[in-house]
């Protein structure tokens, strides 16, 4: 259960590097893949953020360390107040933030604000077997929600079920997980392709660096 309503709160009470770790790459196709919930909290959230966003998009993880209790370390999408991971966001032009549920199911249900890049993610999964649906519980729609706190002010959240999760890697528990599972591969190239197929009807039309974070203009449409 969560213990703290914001970071500062959080940031008081627990030890960098002990208890909690951030991390992040910077990518320069202006979208950014986050984890906020990583590590411990919702385990394989960072493993398939990171992945998904490879050496092309930016990629940030707020993972929990601990041995257990990691829940407590859960700041909501609408509260999540990290200083870096909320700059990450801001500057972005879209943000995609990868979570886990706990639906008895292997699916993934989508949620956030960008239509069409859900669309897109949705469409690729489903054409590599996954099933999805909407994320009517946590619909993500919030502009407070992290996944739309971008340039774009729109963006899409991924809660991949716990069922899911334990086959797309050999093993996962809270402190251990391991990758070398090729379903692992398969989605990530899956949500890649999806992604993709979005930026491909948009572009950049510049990345720059703002106090040392990279910051994407509006993604403007690329007519034929």
């Amino acid at each position: 259960m969560a213990a703290y309503q914001s970071f500062y709160e959080l940031e008081k009470a627990e030890v960098f590097g002990v208890d909690y770790w951030i991390r992040l790459r910077y990518g320069a196709s202006g979208l950014a893949v986050m984890s906020i919930h990583g590590g411990g909290i919702e385990p394989g959230t960072t493993e398939i953020a990171e992945a998904a966003a490879g050496d092309v998009h930016t990629f940030y993880t707020f993972s929990g360390l601990k041995k257990e209790g990691n829940a407590q370390l859960h700041l909501s999408s609408r509260q999540f107040d990290e200083p870096l991971g909320v700059e990450i966001a801001k500057h972005a032009a879209a943000v995609v933030t990868i979570h886990g549920c706990r639906d008895d199911r292997e699916i993934v249900r989508l949620g956030g604000g960008h239509g069409l890049l859900k669309a897109r993610i949705r469409a690729a999964l489903a054409r590599s077997g996954y099933l999805t649906a909407d994320d009517l519980r946590f619909p993500a729609t919030s502009p407070k929600n992290i996944c739309n706190r971008n340039r774009l002010r729109m963006g899409v959240q991924l809660e991949i079920s716990l069922p899911l999760r334990k086959r797309l890697f050999t093993g996962i528990t809270r402190i251990f997980r391991k990758t070398d599972s090729p379903q692992f591969n398969h989605f990530v190239a899956a949500l890649q392709e999806g992604v993709s197929s979005w930026l491909t009807f948009f572009r950049v039309s510049s990345v720059f660096t703002v106090d040392g974070l990279l910051s994407a203009t509006l993604l403007s449409p690329v007519f034929p």
